[in-house]
């Protein structure tokens, strides 16, 4: 049978069952602003006495020096570079966000499997297959979609440097020689497939190009209705200041 969500739909989602903690994921194409809002957002629980967890797409220990030697290559295929990214989710998954979860911590992930369901399509992986691939994961809490002009995006990742890394531009997929023209069709075609997903998935959509503080407290008043009753009473009394 079919494993079903924590709503009890039927789908391709992993039983939830021990969990007591809460998983919450924030996603959006490169310079959408999705990580200082979580670090916000991290900050915030900390404040409250809440155990935070935060994990990153592309950072297991044990995976993250393979992949890095392969973009320097830039030689990876799109099966290839999807299923390095699969391990390094399994990795993490297993040896992080189960065990705390499993232990009562928020888990904030800067990206989840809809990156993988967004930018491995985009290259050509066949849809149903990426899916399958992560069907192990359980479904998030929240998840957070940052959406934001692709000009903006690339205008925020050049502020801090002065080029553009191949694979983020997409320029192993030959959409262009311009690697900022890559990056334009690129990122663009993953916004679709965000976009497309967006209500399937139950994603709260926020306006990346809002002020900072106005993005926090729309994340915040999200994240209280996961806190526990007593806390998100003094959290929403808290709020009213921000």
């Amino acid at each position: 049978m079919p494993p079903t969500s924590p709503t009890g739909v039927t789908g391709r989602w992993a039983t939830r069952e021990k969990q007591v903690g809460r998983l919450i994921v924030v996603e959006g194409i490169d310079g959408s602003g999705k990580s200082i809002q979580l670090h916000l957002l991290e900050k915030w629980l900390r404040h409250l006495g809440v155990p935070v967890f935060t994990t990153e797409w592309n950072s297991s220990v044990i995976v993250k020096e393979i992949t890095s030697k392969g973009k320097k290559s830039a030689l990876l295929t799109p099966t290839t570079f999807s299923l390095l990214h699969a391990t390094d989710f399994a990795d993490r998954y297993e040896r992080n966000i189960l065990p705390l979860l499993n232990s009562g911590y928020f888990v904030l992930a800067d990206r989840y499997v809809y990156t993988a369901y967004a930018r491995d399509v985009v290259r050509g992986c066949n849809r149903r297959w990426v899916r399958r691939v992560y069907s192990f994961a359980i479904r998030p809490d929240a998840i957070f979609y940052f959406n934001v002009p692709v000009e903006v995006g690339v205008k925020r990742i050049l502020t801090g440097r002065t080029k553009l890394k191949f694979y983020e531009a997409g320029m192993d997929l030959n959409l262009s020689n311009n690697e900022y023209e890559s990056y334009r069709i690129f990122q663009s075609r993953i916004n679709e497939e965000y976009m497309a997903m967006s209500d399937k998935e139950g994603f709260i959509v926020m306006n990346g190009v809002l002020e900072i503080e106005l993005q926090q407290r729309n994340m915040r008043e999200h994240v209280l209705k996961l806190l526990p009753s007593e806390l998100a009473a003094v959290a929403s009394l808290e709020l009213s200041t921000f």
